[in-house]
């Protein structure tokens, strides 16, 4: 019996706005949405056929896939495990301080600054990790996925037994493709990279 295998084209979401309505869910602004156009028509063009896609809850990420999605004429699965990294309360530390030092870290030691942020947060960071995993290692057919800059790194460095937090820095609208087989997870190709660190 041959293995189940499906290959996995994550997309990282468009830029959003510079002013969004809501800054705990941007929507995307002008550039981010031709950047959802053109990672469309990209994904047309190197996919014969349409595929299920998943995204997260997140505005930004709904909004990227909305061209995709209107293009192959289907509606996306909402999947909530690949949304981007909840951060602490703000009062617990600002979340521009917190992005700073947890993508300059690996995953022992955001965990460790989580205990000192909020009871349980590091408890909640170990399971929102796992959640991302588990949802993508789930798929058993080729699918598109629109997530975040987080995730994508989470997937990467359990592809490449990797423990950065950000051990790689995916650009907005970039595909990272993966394979998945019978339990095993590979790293196919790197998306287009960032030229410094997401803000």
């Amino acid at each position: 019996m041959l293995a189940a295998m499906a290959i996995l084209y994550v997309v990282r979401h468009g830029r959003v706005a510079s002013n969004p309505v809501d800054r705990d869910n941007p929507e995307l602004g002008q550039d981010g949405r031709l950047q959802a156009e053109a990672v469309a028509a990209e994904l047309r063009a190197r996919l014969p056929t349409p595929l299920p896609i998943l995204t997260s809850p997140l505005l930004r990420c709904r909004e990227t896939a909305a061209p995709l999605c209107a293009h192959w004429g289907i509606e996306p699965v909402i999947e909530p495990r690949v949304a981007e990294v909840p951060g602490p309360p703000a009062s617990a530390m600002p979340r521009d301080e917190w992005l700073r030092r947890a993508l300059s870290a690996e995953w022992p030691e955001l965990v460790q600054l989580a205990q000192t942020l909020q009871a349980g947060y590091d408890g909640f960071l170990i399971d929102w990790r796992q959640g991302v995993l588990e949802a993508v290692l789930a798929r058993d057919c080729d699918t598109v996925i629109f997530s975040h800059f987080v995730p994508v790194n989470v997937l990467i460095g359990h592809a490449t037994r990797s423990n950065r937090v950000a051990c790689f820095l995916p650009d907005y609208t970039s595909i990272t493709t993966f394979e998945s087989r019978d339990g095993q997870f590979r790293l196919i190709e790197h998306g287009r990279a960032m030229q410094s660190r997401v803000n």
